[in-house]
Protein backbone atom coordinates (compact mmCIF):
# COMPACT_ATOMS: atom_id res chain seq x y z
CA UNK A 1 0.00 0.00 0.00
CA UNK A 2 1.25 3.59 -0.73
CA UNK A 3 0.02 6.79 0.70
CA UNK A 4 -1.60 9.27 -1.76
CA UNK A 5 0.04 12.86 -1.57
CA UNK A 6 -2.65 15.01 -1.33
CA UNK A 7 -5.19 12.68 1.10
CA UNK A 8 -2.90 10.85 2.52
CA UNK A 9 -5.00 7.59 1.93
CA UNK A 10 -3.87 4.24 1.80
CA UNK A 11 -3.80 2.89 -2.00
CA UNK A 12 -3.06 -0.27 -3.85
CA UNK A 13 0.54 -0.28 -5.20
CA UNK A 14 -1.05 -0.81 -8.52
CA UNK A 15 -3.50 2.34 -8.62
CA UNK A 16 -1.95 5.66 -10.88
CA UNK A 17 -4.86 7.79 -9.36
CA UNK A 18 -6.30 8.36 -5.96
CA UNK A 19 -9.34 7.07 -5.53
CA UNK A 20 -10.85 9.67 -3.67
CA UNK A 21 -9.42 12.70 -4.53
CA UNK A 22 -8.42 12.23 -8.01
CA UNK A 23 -4.70 13.01 -7.67
CA UNK A 24 -1.87 11.53 -9.67
CA UNK A 25 -0.07 9.33 -7.64
CA UNK A 26 3.65 8.72 -7.81
CA UNK A 27 5.59 5.38 -8.18
CA UNK A 28 8.65 4.36 -7.26
CA UNK A 29 10.60 5.33 -10.39
CA UNK A 30 8.07 7.34 -11.95
CA UNK A 31 6.71 11.31 -11.29
CA UNK A 32 3.50 12.31 -10.70
CA UNK A 33 1.73 10.99 -13.90
CA UNK A 34 -0.65 14.46 -13.70
CA UNK A 35 -0.35 16.86 -11.40
CA UNK A 36 -2.89 18.78 -10.51
CA UNK A 37 -2.79 22.40 -10.73
CA UNK A 38 -4.95 24.42 -8.20
CA UNK A 39 -7.39 27.57 -9.49
CA UNK A 40 -6.43 29.88 -11.93
CA UNK A 41 -4.01 27.89 -13.55
CA UNK A 42 -6.04 25.16 -15.16
CA UNK A 43 -7.97 25.53 -17.52
CA UNK A 44 -11.99 25.05 -17.38
CA UNK A 45 -13.71 23.97 -20.51
CA UNK A 46 -17.05 26.58 -20.93
CA UNK A 47 -19.76 25.30 -23.40
CA UNK A 48 -20.34 27.69 -26.14
CA UNK A 49 -22.59 30.47 -25.19
CA UNK A 50 -23.49 31.28 -29.20
CA UNK A 51 -24.56 27.91 -30.34
CA UNK A 52 -26.51 27.99 -26.44
CA UNK A 53 -28.22 31.12 -27.74
CA UNK A 54 -28.81 29.55 -31.12
CA UNK A 55 -30.68 26.54 -29.51
CA UNK A 56 -33.04 28.90 -27.57
CA UNK A 57 -33.84 30.89 -30.38
CA UNK A 58 -35.06 27.93 -32.18
CA UNK A 59 -36.97 26.09 -29.24
CA UNK A 60 -38.98 29.52 -29.11
CA UNK A 61 -39.79 29.92 -32.92
CA UNK A 62 -40.57 26.22 -32.91
CA UNK A 63 -43.34 27.01 -30.30
CA UNK A 64 -44.26 29.85 -32.31
CA UNK A 65 -44.55 28.02 -35.68
CA UNK A 66 -45.92 24.23 -34.02
CA UNK A 67 -46.39 21.26 -36.40
CA UNK A 68 -50.21 21.52 -37.66
CA UNK A 69 -52.36 18.30 -38.02
CA UNK A 70 -56.08 17.90 -39.08
CA UNK A 71 -58.47 17.43 -36.27
CA UNK A 72 -59.72 14.23 -34.74
CA UNK A 73 -62.82 13.81 -37.22
CA UNK A 74 -60.91 14.01 -40.43
CA UNK A 75 -57.85 11.78 -41.62
CA UNK A 76 -54.50 12.20 -40.22
CA UNK A 77 -52.64 14.53 -42.28
CA UNK A 78 -49.45 16.80 -41.67
CA UNK A 79 -50.47 20.37 -42.07
CA UNK A 80 -47.46 21.99 -42.20
CA UNK A 81 -46.01 24.85 -39.96
CA UNK A 82 -47.80 27.58 -39.07
CA UNK A 83 -48.38 30.73 -36.23
CA UNK A 84 -50.02 29.70 -33.72
CA UNK A 85 -52.70 32.90 -34.04
CA UNK A 86 -53.24 31.37 -37.94
CA UNK A 87 -53.73 27.41 -38.12
CA UNK A 88 -54.10 26.52 -41.95
CA UNK A 89 -57.73 25.00 -40.74
CA UNK A 90 -59.94 26.55 -38.12
CA UNK A 91 -60.11 23.23 -37.08
CA UNK A 92 -56.84 22.15 -36.86
CA UNK A 93 -55.06 21.34 -34.07
CA UNK A 94 -51.13 21.58 -32.91
CA UNK A 95 -49.51 17.96 -33.26
CA UNK A 96 -48.48 17.57 -29.58
CA UNK A 97 -46.42 14.66 -30.53
CA UNK A 98 -44.13 15.74 -33.08
CA UNK A 99 -43.79 19.58 -31.24
CA UNK A 100 -42.09 17.40 -28.79
CA UNK A 101 -40.12 15.51 -31.04
CA UNK A 102 -39.06 18.84 -32.24
CA UNK A 103 -38.60 20.47 -29.25
CA UNK A 104 -36.22 17.27 -27.89
CA UNK A 105 -34.14 16.89 -30.60
CA UNK A 106 -33.63 20.53 -31.24
CA UNK A 107 -32.32 20.39 -27.45
CA UNK A 108 -30.03 17.73 -27.38
CA UNK A 109 -28.51 18.89 -30.68
CA UNK A 110 -27.88 22.39 -28.80
CA UNK A 111 -26.31 20.95 -26.16
CA UNK A 112 -24.54 18.46 -28.09
CA UNK A 113 -23.32 20.83 -29.92
CA UNK A 114 -22.16 23.43 -27.63
CA UNK A 115 -19.86 20.40 -26.10
CA UNK A 116 -18.50 20.07 -28.97
CA UNK A 117 -17.14 23.06 -29.93
CA UNK A 118 -16.62 24.25 -26.27
CA UNK A 119 -14.11 26.56 -25.59
CA UNK A 120 -11.02 26.95 -22.92
CA UNK A 121 -10.96 29.61 -20.28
Amino acid sequence: MKPCPACGRALPEINRYCTYCGTGVAGDNEESATPRTSGADSARDQLNLHILYGMVTVLIVSVIMPPWETPPSQPAAFLGFHFILSPPQPDAIVSRLLLTIELTTTAIAGLYLSFLFRSKH
